[in-house]
């Protein structure tokens, strides 16, 4: 029988199936030792991180325009003037759609957050 993986061994999957077992069946930690579990998300943590990632699809226009825009921005581009977020955009390789929309943006303003762009598309249009 030909197996789609070959890094472990036939009993080692086994194993390490029966050590999941428990987690998979109750939704919850199942060891005695706490410190075998994962820590638990920070309170300052995006709801995001400690949750399941909603679908695309039942995203509204400008959630998913603010997703993708965050996507490709991160964190560490905020806050900026409109000049530096095309910069960072034409850099990561971002969609030209999304190039042309902050370029249409006001030169003038500094924005904190892609949620702040996306307000800002959304009053210009």
């Amino acid at each position: 029988m030909q197996r789609g993986s070959d890094r472990l061994s036939v009993r080692k999957d086994d194993e390490m199936k029966h050590e999941l077992q428990g987690l998979l069946r109750s939704g919850h930690p199942t060891r005695v030792e706490e410190w075998h579990d994962p820590e638990p998300g920070a309170d300052d943590d995006p709801d995001i991180a400690s949750g399941p990632v909603p679908a695309v699809g039942s995203l509204g226009a400008d959630e998913h325009l603010r997703v993708e825009l965050a996507r490709h921005l991160g964190r560490a581009a905020f806050p900026a003037k409109r000049r530096d977020l095309v910069h960072i955009l034409s850099e990561r390789h971002a969609p030209d759609r999304l190039i042309d929309l902050v370029n249409g943006l006001p030169a003038d303003g500094a924005y904190g957050s892609a949620r702040e762009i996306v307000n800002a598309v959304s009053h210009r249009s």
